[in-house]
């Protein structure tokens, strides 16, 4: 079982739960600390206001709105929840009386809550009308002495904006000879952001016949309804008429102003300001004890606040899963049917059992384990090492029931193909720090909720395997910071007057570099032509080598299904016809680097032959089959065995494309001819029992059987042939993109060093030193934000599509149905 389940999801078993319903609260919640079974909907037809268990559902809403309310309060006090430590005391199920006394004191907090924050909004709301009011009362006191030395303006003035108001009035004349002034006012307070558009409003609505005078509130005003504090302005308008003033009142109403009503006389406005005042200093008392009244309840509240709404959210969720199960009169119990892993089925035993003895009964629960032919969710075991790698071939698609998991093999090849692009021993070292980092304080890491610091965090593991395999690659092409290591001896001789910005053209010394690229090429006039060939034909090995590993996946997936047929009508053309054409391209590329192509001459030099060109050779391998140019030939007989792969891939291009329609329509026509005769003899059994028939397995889950049409089949088949023998070409040609991606890495790396750091090292003194802080101050920034994090980032995408397009698409259906347990932690997570 262990090796069956190594490249493919857990056996999954259909289980069917009695459960006593005087337990049934315990099991379910029992079950949803273990997270083992995905419960199905039996009640489908039900809606979903008339299951049994909607009243306690709505009850529990209400607990969680007022867990809700409670949350908020907190948070708009900056009072900070205690956060749950351990759901150890939580973990069993709670019993009725306790749910109803978490109820009442729920409700309880809730009205006591509610009480004081109307009471503190209802004093806030006095505390600022009294404030606003003292203001009034203090800064128009001025406006009035104007008024009362006949300060306003217009009186004596022609030039002034308010002239309009009394020039040429017949009662400021009355007014100039009786000493008497009849003018109405209005004072109140309004936002200062609206005070231009107010006093704009005023002058245009009036035609200037008003005095306006304004001063600003220097204290702050806290507004009760947003809690945001606002500047505000005391305003005070004189004007003539009773209409007049009515329309200012209107006008100053509409624009948010509040209006306060104060007397002409000092004596008396100097009274009503010292009452406010000390209406003020009471009111302060009191919302002081208010506040800290409600601040000592919303700390008690805070203590337990967490537990609560846990409590909560597991109890909803018991009676939301309740709901799914059916219930049987006849025995008094829910009957509840859900998948499980085959291999977890003790575990719910033994938690269905402690919970039957935690109730205190003796109700046994039953499981049964149930035959059917509906199709299973799709469960991969995982650990926080593997978890990573399975997410990423998870969002392509959820693998089909019982299916090659790539997840498997993606713990090596995606690593080796990121590497394989951003191979360098220096960025794959740090690299690994933060990876190492990230690992070794993983505990106290993954309390951290930022969004994007979970995204890297989730795949440290995956980090640390990248950053080995790019140390590795690094280490192949010799190639750190953009420099090389020459720890061994190299492999070339070199002329006297040799510079290291020569082509490396030096005769070989007979000797092999022991790992990696040799270091003489590195800074060579020839460099980025060498490695551009060797990376590009690397890039064509690997691609070519992982596609026929996906290709060979399918054996897997056909022997497992029970259609081993298929190895020989869909498996073998498809891997005959991979290999004779790239199979064979990368035998000769290998080919091709196994033979020395340096040859002694009569005199004893040494003189290279120049190697036959494998594009052309592919090229004219179909243009002319069974013939080779001779300076494209690397071997004897070579014509007659591409001769040879030709005929064997035109030959698997029908074979993929008829064989299989034709096996299925086979197929079907047999199974009818079967299924008739099977129907012809149950007739005859039932004439000779006298009519009646015996029902031996009703399985309501079977699902019926697909309608077979030979010519859709045909159209299927024929797209994917097509489909198949073009990929092999694009596919391979999108590897490339592991030579694009290497060689632009490496010379950006070797732009950011000659750019930043080596231009310093041609001077001395103190511009060197200084230049050299500031060159690897940039280069050190660059490289981690460039290098490690754009072209990190670019690399792990193309990786990412080369392994959902190029590999998966060879063999992975990725149309299963995951499997979704019922667990508290899912629970929690999704509604935290």
């Amino acid at each position: 079982m262990a090796q069956s389940t190594l490249f493919r999801s857990e056996v999954m078993s259909l289980i069917q739960l009695y459960i006593p319903s005087e337990v049934a609260q315990h099991c379910v919640s029992e079950l949803g600390e273990l997270g083992k079974v995905q419960f199905r909907d039996l009640n489908p037809e039900v809606n979903a206001f008339q299951r049994s268990f909607v009243s306690e559902i709505r009850r529990f809403d209400e607990m969680e709105r007022q867990c809700r309310f409670f949350k908020t309060q907190t948070e708009k006090a900056e009072i900070p929840t205690r956060p749950l430590i351990t759901s150890g005391s939580l973990s069993h199920s709670r019993s009725a009386q306790e749910i109803d006394e978490l109820e009442e004191k729920l409700r309880q907090h809730e009205g006591r809550i509610t009480e004081m924050n109307t009471s503190y909004e209802t004093l806030q709301r006095r505390y600022l009308q009294l404030t606003e009011l003292r203001h009034v009362l203090r800064d128009t006191g001025v406006f009035f002495h104007q008024a009362s030395r006949q300060d306003i303006p217009g009186v004596n003035e022609e030039a002034e904006d308010t002239a309009a108001l009394l020039d040429n009035d017949v009662e400021q004349q009355a007014y100039n000879e009786t000493s008497q002034v009849n003018l109405g006012y209005v004072t109140g307070v309004i936002p200062r952001s609206r005070i231009q558009t107010f006093e704009r409003v005023l002058w245009r609505s009036l035609r200037g016949n008003l005095y306006m005078n304004t001063a600003e509130i220097d204290e702050s005003i806290v507004d009760p309804d947003s809690d945001d504090v606002v500047e505000k302005n005391v305003f005070a308008i004189f004007a003539h008429g009773r209409e007049i003033i009515a329309k200012i009142k209107k006008i100053s109403e509409s624009l948010g102003a509040t209006l306060y009503s104060i007397d002409e006389s000092a004596d008396k406005r100097r009274d009503a300001l010292t009452d406010v005042t000390s209406r003020i200093e009471d009111l302060t008392s009191v919302l002081t004890n208010t506040n800290q009244t409600r601040r000592s309840e919303l700390l008690d509240i805070a203590e337990n606040l967490t537990a609560w709404t846990t409590i909560v959210r597991k109890e909803k969720a018991v009676y939301h899963t309740m709901n799914l199960f059916d219930y049987d009169i006849g025995r008094k119990c829910l009957v509840a049917e859900g998948w499980c892993a085959t291999n977890d089925i003790p575990l719910v035993q033994h938690s269905l059992k402690e919970a039957t003895e935690s109730s205190g009964t003796n109700l046994p629960s039953i499981l049964t384990e149930l035959r059917t032919k509906k199709k299973p969710p799709t469960y991969h075991r995982t650990n926080k090492f593997t978890q990573g790698f399975q997410q990423i071939i998870d969002a392509y698609g959820m693998a089909r029931y019982r299916e090659v998991n790539p997840g498997l093999f993606t713990i090596i090849s995606f690593p080796f193909l990121f590497a394989v692009m951003f191979g360098d021993i220096g960025h794959g070292f740090l690299m690994l720090l933060f990876a190492l980092y990230l690992v070794l304080n993983e505990k106290k890491l993954a309390k951290n909720d930022g969004e994007i610091f979970q995204m890297f965090f989730s795949g440290r593991y995956m980090m640390l395997m990248m950053s080995i395999f790019s140390i590795f690659t690094g280490a192949i092409y010799n190639d750190i910071f953009s420099l090389s290591l020459n720890i061994f001896e190299s492999g070339f001789d070199w002329p006297t007057k040799y510079l290291s910005t020569d082509a490396v053209e030096a005769i070989p010394n007979g000797q092999t570099y022991a790992f990696g690229l040799d270091p003489s090429w590195h800074g060579s006039e020839n460099f980025l032509l060498f490695t551009n060939s060797y990376k590009m034909k690397q890039a064509i090995i690997i691609g070519v080598i992982h596609m026929s590993f996906a290709i060979c996946l399918n054996v897997y997936n056909h022997v497992n299904f029970g259609k081993k047929i298929f190895i020989w009508l869909e498996f073998l053309p498809q891997i005959l016809f991979m290999e004779s054409i790239f199979g064979y391209l990368i035998f000769c590329i290998m080919y091709k680097w196994s033979v020395n192509w340096w040859e002694l001459d009569s005199e004893g030099q040494h003189i290279r032959n120049a190697p036959p060109n494998l594009l052309n050779m592919l090229i004219y391998m179909f243009l002319s089959p069974g013939t080779v140019n001779p300076e494209d030939q690397l071997f004897p007989g070579q014509g007659p065995l591409q001769a040879v792969l030709i005929v064997i891939a035109l030959v698997c291009v029908p074979w993929m494309w008829f064989a299989k329609p034709y096996y299925l329509k086979m197929q079907h026509s047999k199974h009818q001819y079967e299924r008739v005769a099977n129907d012809d003899h149950n007739g005859d059994d039932e004439a000779r029992l006298g009519g009646s028939s015996t029902e031996l397995v009703n399985d309501d889950d079977d699902e019926d059987e697909e309608e077979f049409e030979f010519s859709e089949e045909m159209i299927h088949q024929t797209i994917h042939t097509i489909e198949f023998c073009l990929n092999c070409i694009s596919n391979t040609a999108s590897y490339l993109r592991l030579w694009a991606l290497s060689l632009a890495h490496a010379q950006l790396s070797s732009v950011l060093w000659d750019m930043t750091l080596k231009i310093w090292f041609n001077f001395t003194g103190p511009l060197a030193t200084i230049g050299l802080v500031i060159g690897f101050s940039m280069w050190f920034t660059l490289t981690c934000a460039i290098l490690i994090g754009m072209e990190g980032l670019s690399a792990f995408l193309h990786a990412l599509r080369l392994h959902w397009v190029e590999f998966d698409g060879k063999f992975y259906m990725g149309d299963g149905i995951p499997f979704e347990p019922f667990s508290f932690i899912t629970v929690l997570d999704i509604k935290s």
